[in-house]
C-alpha cells in the first residue's frame, strides 16, 4: 500500500460526500473567518494607534523644562527622521483693552508631523496648514470671542504685534487633551523675538520626531540614557492614556468577534471528523483484511488530511483578504486616514490556526481508526480493540485553549470565556443525561411517532450528548455575537450620554460657588456636578510613611511623592457605587474615608487601615469606612478619597465642577472668565470628540466582524444536525419499507430535534447571559449591563423550531429516495 497514491485517490472518491465537503468547508470558513478579522483587526487597531500619533503631532516626543541639546535633533534626522521643535508656554495677548490667558505653542514650520491642523481664514474656507509664518498668528474660536476681534486683526502678543492669520479648527495636541487655556499657535522665531523664551520663561520645549517605527524605536533607545536632568518622553502610548479605557474596549471587542469565530469552525471540522471517521470503518476493515499496517492506514489518513488542509487553508486565505479589503472599501470612513498597509502577520497567523484547528480537532476521532478489527468487515457489532487513543480527546481541549489564550491577548478575556465554555459544555452533559433519563421514563408513555422520535435520543445516548453539545456550544457564541455582542456596544455608547459632562472648572473659591451655580444654570449647563476639594500629600499608611519602592504599580509614587486630592460630600456622588462599608453621614464622629477600589488595589488597603493626610497646616488621620467603585469614563468630577463633610469643611478648599454646555459657547464663557478671573476652564469636548470617534469606528468595524463570525455558527449549526444523518435515513428507510408514512417520519423527526432544539437554547441562552455580564463588568468595565431579555428568550424559540425544522427537511429529502436505494447504499 502505497499511501500517499491511496490518500490522494481517496480524497478524489470520497469529496462528494457531505462530511467530507463540510470538514473542507468547515476549514475554508475557519481561515477565512480568522484572516478577515484578524487583518480587520490588525489594520482598524494600527489605525487607531497611528491616529493617536495626533495627539502628539508625532510618532515620539521628548519634553523638557530647557531647549534640548542640538545633538537630539541632529541625531533624529541622522536616522531619517522627520523633527519638530516646539515650545509651550502661558502668555496674555491683547486687543485694544482686552486681553485673554492662552496656551501658547510658538514652532518652527515642521509642525505637525502627525495628523492635521485645519484652519478657517478669513474667506471662511478650512485648509490644512502647518505653523504659521513670521508676523502672524492662528488662534482658537475662544480667543477670538474673548478679544473681540476677527481674522485679520492686529493683536499684541509679548510686546510684538502680530496678525490673526486663521482660526484653529483642529490641533494636535501633545499628548494631553486637557487644557486650561485657549490656543495661540505663533511662530517660533515670533516667540524668540518677543523676549518670551528668555531667561526665567515658564516654556516647557518638545522635540517631537516621525518616520519609519523601527527608526523611531531604536532613537528613542539612543535618547533614554542621555535625556536631561527633568525630561521625559512621550510615546504614541502615553498619548493615549487619557483614552486608555477606549482603546482597550475597543481592542477587546474585536478580539472577542475573532475568537468565537475560530472556536466555532474548530467545533464544525470536530462534528464533520467525527462522521467521517465513523464512515471509514467499515473501509479500514477492509484494508486490513488486505494486509495493510496499521502505520500505513495512519499514515494515509494523516496525508488524506494534509492534502484536503492545503487548498482549503489557501483558498481560505485568499477569501479572506478579499472580504477584509471589500469591507474597507463599503465601510467608508472605518479607518481614520489612509488605511495601514496590508499585515501578512494576521493572514499567516490564521493559516496556521486552521491547519492545528482541523488536525487538533480532526485527528482524535481518525487516528482511533487503526485499532478497527479486520472481523468488522462481517461483523458491524465488533467495536475497536483497545481504547488507547483516548487521552488523544485532549488535543481538541488543548488548542481551543491555546487558540483562545493567544488571540484574546487578555488574560482576563481568555479565562473567562474558556471558563464560559467550559461550563457550557459540562451543564449540557450533565442536563442532557438528565434529559435522557427523563426521556426514556416519558416515552413509555406515548404513543406511535412521537413515541419513536424521543426513544432515539436515549437509544443513540453518545451521538445525542455530542449534538447537545455541539449544538449549545454554536447557539451560546450566536447568541454572544448576535445579541450579547451589540448591546455591549450600545452599552459602551450609553456610556456618552448626550449631556456627558464636556466642560470643567477649577479653583472656584467657597463664597462663589452658590453664585456660579446659577449663573450656570442660566447659560443651560446641564449635568452639573459641584465638590470641594483640598490639596494635600498622604504621609502615613497605618500609622507608617510610605515607601514608593514598596510597591510594584509605578503609580504609587505618583501619590507619595506628589499632591493628593480629597473632596466630601453628604450623600454618595453619581458615578460612585459603594462596594464595601457605609457611607458615613453628615456629622461623623471621627474622621471617616471613603476609598477608590484603585486605591485600595494599589496601596493593599482594606476597610478599617488609616490613611493620614497632610493639607496645609493640618494634619488628619481618618479611618477608612467604605471602599467605592468610581466610573471614571462619566467625565465628572471624580476623586479617589473623600472625607466625611465635617472633617473635610474645615480643610482649606476651592471648588471644582463638570457640567455640560451645548452649542457654541464661545462667547458666554469668556464672559464668565472675565467676571470670575481666578476660576480656569477645563474644555472636555476634544476628549470626548476622540472618544466618540473610537466607539464609532470601533462598533462599524465589530459589526462586519460579527457578520463573519455568524457564518461560522451557522456551519457549525449544520454540521451538528448532520452529525447522525446516515443513521436516520437508514433507518427512515427502513422504517418506510416496513410500512411508515411520511408524516410520521416527519412527527418523529420534529419530536426528536425539538427537544434537542430547546435543550440546547435554554442551556445557550443561560450560558451567554451569564458569559455576557461577566465580560461586561470583568473585562469591558461596563457598570450596570443587563443581558437583554426578549431577544435571548426569542433565541430559545427559535433554536427548538429552526433545529426541528432542519430535521424535518432531511426526512423530507429521504421519503423523496426510494427506500431499497437507500438500503444498499446503507
Amino acid at each position: 500500500m502505497r499511501p500517499l497514491a491511496f490518500a490522494a485517490r481517496s480524497l478524489r472518491r470520497e469529496f462528494r460526500h457531505a462530511e467530507l465537503a463540510t470538514l473542507a468547508a468547515a476549514l475554508v470558513l475557519a481561515v477565512a473567518a480568522l484572516t478577515a478579522v484578524a487583518t480587520l483587526a490588525s489594520r482598524v487597531e494600527r489605525a487607531l494607534v497611528a491616529s493617536a500619533a495626533e495627539l502628539i503631532g508625532g510618532d515620539l516626543g521628548i519634553g523638557a523644562s530647557k531647549p534640548l541639546p542640538l545633538e537630539f535633533a541632529e541625531e533624529a534626522r541622522r536616522r531619517g527622521l522627520a523633527t519638530n521643535l516646539l515650545a509651550d508656554f502661558p502668555s496674555v495677548v491683547f486687543a485694544g483693552d482686552r486681553s485673554q490667558l492662552c496656551d501658547v505653542r510658538a514652532s518652527d514650520s515642521a509642525f505637525p508631523l502627525r495628523g492635521t491642523l485645519t484652519v478657517t481664514d478669513a474667506a471662511g474656507f478650512e485648509k490644512a496648514a502647518h505653523a504659521p509664518p513670521a508676523g502672524t498668528l492662528y488662534a482658537d474660536h475662544a480667543v477670538l470671542v474673548a478679544l473681540g476681534v476677527g481674522i485679520g486683526a492686529r493683536v499684541q502678543l509679548g510686546g510684538r504685534d502680530l496678525v490673526i492669520g486663521g482660526e484653529i479648527r483642529k490641533s494636535p495636541d501633545s499628548g494631553s487633551l486637557f487644557r486650561l487655556a485657549p490656543r495661540l499657535l505663533v511662530s517660533r522665531a515670533d516667540a524668540e523675538a518677543s523676549g518670551l523664551l528668555g531667561v526665567g520663561s515658564r516654556a516647557r520645549y518638545r522635540l517631537l520626531v516621525a518616520g519609519d517605527e523601527s527608526a523611531v524605536s531604536a532613537f528613542a533607545d539612543w535618547a533614554k540614557p542621555k535625556l536631561p536632568d527633568g525630561a521625559e518622553i512621550t510615546t504614541v502610548e502615553d498619548a493615549q492614556q487619557n483614552l486608555r479605557s477606549a482603546f482597550e474596549r475597543g481592542e477587546g471587542f474585536l478580539r472577542l468577534a475573532a475568537l468565537l469565530a475560530a472556536l466555532l469552525s474548530g467545533v464544525a471540522v470536530a462534528l464533520a471528523a467525527q462522521r467521517f471517521a465513523r464512515r471509514k470503518v467499515e473501509e479500514v476493515a477492509l484494508l486490513r483484511c488486505l494486509g495493510a499496517s496499521r502505520g500505513e492506514i495512519v499514515s494515509a489518513l494523516v496525508l488524506e488530511l494534509a492534502l484536503l488542509a492545503l487548498p482549503a487553508c489557501i483558498a481560505g486565505l485568499a477569501i479572506g483578504l478579499a472580504l477584509q479589503q471589500l469591507v474597507l472599501s463599503l465601510a467608508g470612513g472605518l479607518l481614520p486616514g489612509a488605511p495601514p498597509g496590508l499585515p501578512w502577520g494576521p493572514p499567516l497567523a490564521a493559516f496556521a490556526v486552521g491547519l492545528a484547528v482541523l488536525f487538533g480537532f480532526a485527528l482524535p476521532p481518525l487516528l482511533r481508526l487503526r485499532d478497527v478489527e479486520p472481523m468488522r468487515v462481517f461483523r458491524h457489532d465488533v467495536g475497536a480493540r483497545i481504547r488507547r487513543f483516548d487521552a488523544l480527546y485532549l488535543l481538541p481541549v488543548i488548542v481551543g485553549a491555546l487558540l483562545v489564550l493567544l488571540g484574546a491577548g487578555n488574560l482576563r478575556l481568555a479565562t473567562t470565556l474558556s471558563i464560559g465554555f467550559a461550563g457550557v459544555g459540562l451543564v449540557t452533559f450533565v442536563l442532557g443525561l438528565a434529559m435522557l433519563a427523563l426521556v426514556r421514563i416519558g416515552s413509555t408513555r406515548l404513543r406511535g411517532a412521537l413515541r419513536f422520535g424521543l426513544a432515539n435520543l436515549s437509544r443513540r445516548r453518545a451521538l445525542t450528548l455530542l449534538q447537545a453539545g455541539a449544538l449549545a456550544l454554536s447557539l451560546t457564541a450566536l447568541a454572544l455575537l448576535g445579541v450579547i455582542g451589540p448591546s455591549l456596544l450600545e452599552r459602551w455608547r450609553a456610556d456618552l450620554a448626550p449631556d456627558t459632562p464636556n466642560w470643567f472648572l477649577i479653583n472656584l473659591q467657597p463664597d462663589q460657588h452658590v453664585a456660579m451655580q446659577q449663573r450656570l444654570h442660566s447659560l443651560g449647563a446641564a449635568n452639573l456636578n459641584l465638590l470641594p476639594l483640598a490639596v494635600g500629600k498622604l504621609i502615613a499608611i497605618n500609622g507608617r510613611v510610605p515607601n514608593a519602592t514598596d510597591y510594584q504599580d509605578r503609580r504609587a509614587a505618583g501619590w507619595i511623592n506628589g499632591e493628593t486630592r480629597v473632596s466630601w460630600s453628604e450623600q454618595l456622588p453619581p458615578a460612585n457605587k459603594l462596594l464595601q462599608g457605609r457611607w458615613f453621614g453628615a456629622h461623623a464622629d471621627r474622621p471617616e474615608l471613603s476609598v477608590d477600589r484603585m486605591w485600595v488595589d494599589l496601596f493593599h488597603l482594606k476597610l478599617g487601615d488609616t490613611l493620614t493626610l497632610r493639607v496645609g497646616e493640618r494634619e488628619i488621620t481618618a479611618t477608612i469606612t467604605s471602599i467605592r467603585g468610581v466610573d471614571w469614563d462619566s467625565f465628572r468630577a471624580n476623586f479617589f478619597l473623600m472625607l466625611d463633610p465635617a472633617s473635610g469643611a474645615v480643610l482649606p478648599h476651592s471648588f471644582v465642577a463638570s457640567f455640560h454646555l451645548p452649542g457654541d459657547t464661545a462667547s458666554a464663557l469668556a464672559a464668565l472668565s472675565r467676571d470670575y478671573p481666578n476660576v480656569s476652564l477645563i474644555d472636555l469636548n476634544a476628549v470626548l470628540d476622540r472618544v466618540r470617534d473610537i466607539v464609532d469606528r470601533v462598533t462599524r468595524a465589530v459589526a462586519w466582524v460579527l457578520g463573519f463570525s455568524l457564518l461560522a455558527g451557522v456551519l457549525v449549526l449544520l454540521a451538528a444536525l448532520a452529525a447522525t444523518a446516515d443513521e436516520r435515513r437508514f433507518e427512515a428507510a427502513l422504517l418506510r419499507t416496513l410500512g411508515a408514512y411520511r408524516h410520521q417520519l416527519s412527527t418523529a423527526v420534529l419530536a426528536e430535534f425539538a427537544v434537542l432544539g430547546l435543550l440546547a437554547g435554554v442551556i445557550a441562552v443561560a450560558g451567554a447571559a451569564t458569559l455576557g455580564s461577566v465580560l461586561a463588568h470583568q473585562v469591558f468595565r461596563l457598570a450596570d449591563y443587563a443581558p437583554p431579555l426578549a431577544p435571548l428568550a426569542a433565541i430559545v424559540a427559535c433554536a427548538a423550531l429552526i433545529v426541528a425544522l432542519a430535521g424535518w427537511v432531511g426526512t423530507l429529502r429521504i421519503a423523496r429516495s426510494a427506500p431499497v436505494a437507500v438500503l444498499r447504499r446503507g
